[in-house]
This record gives structure tokens, sequence and C-alpha cells, in this order.
């Protein structure tokens, strides 16, 4: 709001309002906002939690020091929720379709997160939201994002296409253009189902190509794999990062590490001359996403002040849902999504951690008439618990691996 107040005022000359027309001062000034708003109001609303008596139910799982952290307030999601959309809606620009679009991604799955907490803490269900509700949940804002990546005329890539006789050629199999006798090629902002791929000099892969049985009409119908691998990675990630959220600030630390790797990457990408320096896709207007991503460390690193080692409070579902998907898609909009096993590597080993426990376990139960287990207790983290690491350790050495994911996550747009 304020960012159109200041442009408003900048047509009168008045000092100071064509600051607002920087990206970079927009950012800054996100992240001070979202990490002050985070700080000053994180005290009072955990007074408010504990005075509800909204605490987190432990059970005993037989880890050191679990049973201290029973009563301690949780929901405090809503604290990361609020630092996140306030500094956005004061300096970013509304209309923009990437910020509708990760505006709509927080306040729906933060939604979804606040009701389960409801239940679990207000109804002393402990299970929560059912997982067919979480899951519709996910595949609602899979929906919405990937429609809208279809059907938004301001959601384009800038790309090099055919041209011939001044008319862009962008539907051409490979036999139709040796038969063109001139071809031009010329850059266009066209609509497009590529995303950029790690590792490789020419590092564009188009999920066309999943489906290249079709022929020519694989380009008319990548749009519904585009959707499939939406709601796929949303679920994923969102997930992950709830699994991971089980050590004082383990989660919110972690998220941290890769939101300001996304805000490099989504800043490149913005960029038309980085971006045609770095040989990646230029996505106009996308540029705007970088405020959002600011607010989003801004909460997180507010947030760590009082879920640090011993948490003052816990995020909750509230929380960890809504990090998850803004994380999942905010790398789809920048078209890094292909990124998303090594940036979210820590998110992704503690899902899989699960999946491969209960495989497992099921596994040999069925095979030997009892079930055994590959780690002593998953998720991962919890593994580490068991061999007596403190939680601290813990939560650090995670940091460090997120870290150094991120360093090869950057690195990737150098080396192919």
């Amino acid at each position: 709001m304020l960012y159109y107040l200041f442009s408003y005022l900048d047509k009168f000359d008045v000092p100071g309002a064509g600051l607002f027309h920087y990206l970079s001062f927009r950012s800054a000034i996100t992240v001070l906002t979202s990490l002050i708003i985070s700080m000053f109001i994180g005290k009072k609303i955990i007074r408010k939690l504990q005075k509800k008596q909204i605490g987190e139910t432990i059970r005993d799982l037989g880890l050191e020091g679990q049973l201290a952290k029973k009563g301690t307030p949780t929901m405090g999601g809503i604290i990361i929720l609020l630092s996140i959309l306030v500094p956005v809606l004061l300096f970013g620009d509304l209309l923009n379709v990437y910020v509708q679009l990760m505006l709509f991604i927080t306040i729906w799955l933060g939604l979804v997160g606040f009701i389960d907490d409801y239940i679990k803490v207000f109804k002393r269900n402990k299970e929560g939201l059912r997982a067919k509700f979480k899951i519709f949940a996910q595949l609602v804002a899979g929906l919405v994002v990937g429609l809208t990546l279809h059907l938004s005329d301001e959601i384009l890539v800038r790309e090099k296409v055919l041209d011939r006789k001044g008319v862009p050629i962008t539907h051409i199999s490979k036999e139709a253009e040796k038969k063109i006798p001139v071809v031009n090629y010329v850059t266009r902002d066209v609509k497009s189902t590529k995303v950029n791929v790690p590792f490789f000099k020419n590092n564009e892969f188009d999920y066309a190509m999943l489906i290249w049985f079709l022929g020519d009409k694989a380009k008319d119908w990548a749009w519904v794999v585009v959707i499939l691998a939406v709601i796929l990675i949303i679920t994923l990630i969102s997930n992950g990062t709830n699994l991971t959220d089980g050590l004082d600030g383990l989660a919110a630390g972690t998220s941290a590490i890769i939101g300001m790797t996304l805000g490099i990457l989504a800043y490149v990408s913005g960029n038309a001359v980085i971006s045609d320096y770095l040989n990646i896709m230029y996505l106009p207007n996308s540029g705007e996403l970088v405020v959002f991503i600011s607010a989003f460390i801004g909460a997180l690193i507010g947030f760590l002040w009082y879920n640090a080692y011993p948490a003052q409070v816990f995020m909750g579902d509230t929380g960890s849902l809504a990090i998850g998907g803004i994380i999942a898609v905010f790398a789809i909009l920048i078209r890094k999504e292909l990124l998303i096993p090594i940036l979210c590597g820590v998110f992704i080993a503690e899902s899989f951690s699960v999946v491969l426990q209960v495989s497992y376990f099921k596994y040999t139960r069925k095979r030997y008439g009892e079930g055994r287990r590959i780690f002593k207790m998953s998720p991962l983290h919890h593994h580490f618990q068991k061999l007596n690491y403190p939680e601290p350790k813990i939560v650090i050495r995670f940091w460090i691996v997120s870290i150094l994911l991120a360093v090869i996550t950057i690195v990737t747009l150098k080396i192919r």
C-alpha cells in the first residue's frame, strides 16, 4: 500500500518517494520490517498463547529433554504469517500476479495448518486435521498455482523463438522447421512449460518431453503435466517441512537458509542482464518476488529469536505447512523446481527417512514375523537424538548441511 502511495507522491517530486521504485530498497526495508514485527508481536502472541493454555501436547518417545517441552505454546506460526503478510502488503506491488500467488499460498496453507493446530489443541484430538483434508488442501493449492501459470498473460518467459516475416512461430516441429527457407531467431515473451536444469549447458527442460508420445500435441497438453508436478512438489515440500519441525529452531533456521538462496535465484531470474549473462531464463515481472522472499526471511529470523533452543514457542502446522508451500511455489514460479532436491535436501531426507522406516518395518514384519528398523527413530533428527547427540548440536549441524546445499545450488548457475 505504501508502494502505491509513494509512487503517487513521486509524481509531485516529493523527496525520497522515488526510492520505492527500487527493488533493492523495498527488499531491504521489507526484511527490517518483518524482522521488527516478528520480534515485537512475538512476545505478545506468546503471552496470549500461554494465557489461553495453548500448549504443545508431547508424547513420551523416550527422548532426552522431550517431556520438558510439554506445555510450550504452539501455533506460533501466526507470528511468521503476520510478519510476512504485513510488510508485503505495505511494500509489495499487489497487482503483480507473482505476489498474488505467494499471498494466496501463504494464507491458504497457513489457514489449513491453523485448523489442524486448533483441532489438536482445543478439540484435544492428537491426530488433528485428517490427512485426506490436508492432501485435498494441497491439491487445491497446486491447481490454483498450476492453472494461473497456464492462464495468466503476465506469467511469461523471454526466449528466442523462430520468426518468419515478423510472425513468431512457437509451435513447430523440427521437420517443419527444416522446410522453412528463411528463419530468424528473435526474442519474444512467450508462454512456456520450460524450466532450468542444473549442471547442463543447454539448461532447459520442457515438460512436454514427458509426453513425447503425443507428438505435435505434446505442447498443448504439457500444462497438465505442469499442474501435476506443482501438486506433487507442494505436497512433498510442505509435508517435509512439517516433519522437520521437531527440534527447536530446526525448521525455521533451515527454511531461512533456503529462503536466502531462493532470493538470490529470484533476483537473477528477474534481471534481464544477469539472466542473459548466466544463460538462464529471464522472467519478466518476477523481480517483485524478491520483496516477498525478503519478508519471508525476516519473519523466520525474527521467529528464531523465540524458537531457538530452548524454544519459547513452536510454530505448529500453522507455520510449517505454510513455510513448505511458500518454498515449493516460489521455486516453481522462478522455474527452478529441479533444484529442489538439492536446495531442500534436509526436508527431503526427513521425509524419506519416514517412508523408508515405515516401508522396511512393514516388509520385515511380513517376511520375518517381526518388524525391523533402519533408523533408531524417524524422522531423521530423532535418530540422532537416540544416539545421544545434544539437541542444539543436531540443529546446528543440520543448518550447516543446509548451508552447503545452498552453496551448491548457487554454484549450479555457473557449473555446467
